[in-house]
């Protein structure tokens, strides 16, 4: 089976880059327009829970099957910087949001690309470990 290194499209499998409770989701919709297919780094989604963490089954925000939206945070797909260099990740990631667009959970757990800071939800900026 080949691996294609596109960006997040329908039916695409993404970790969970946050402490709400989620391990995996599936991207359902692509948000932003009639005939968008695919989405970038930073795009909001529609995904639907697909897996749960271990630890937090019971206490857990969210529930599998619950349909929540949620903004791209890493991909597999090469990001190039205005300075020439560019840098991918080893997996797409994405961060739940509630239906008032605010974070879902209260950490943000790996490295965010400098990028994100240039979107409307400054608090994933706060939050995050570290950028580069």
């Amino acid at each position: 089976m080949l691996k294609y290194n596109v960006m997040i499209q329908q039916q695409t499998i993404l970790q969970v880059a946050d402490n709400s409770g989620a391990k995996k989701v599936k991207c359902i919709k692509v948000i932003g327009g009639l005939k968008k297919k695919i989405s970038f780094l930073g795009d909001v989604i529609r995904v639907s829970v697909k897996e749960l963490r271990n630890k937090s089954k019971i206490t857990s925000k969210v529930r599998k099957g619950e349909v929540l939206k949620g903004i791209i945070v890493r991909t597999k797909k090469n990001i190039n910087k205005k300075d020439g260099v560019f840098f991918s990740f080893f997996e797409n990631a994405v961060v739940l949001l509630n239906t008032q667009n605010k974070l879902l959970g209260t950490r943000i757990l790996g490295p965010l690309p400098k990028q994100l800071r240039k979107n409307k939800i400054l608090k994933l900026a706060s939050i995050s470990t570290g950028f580069f």
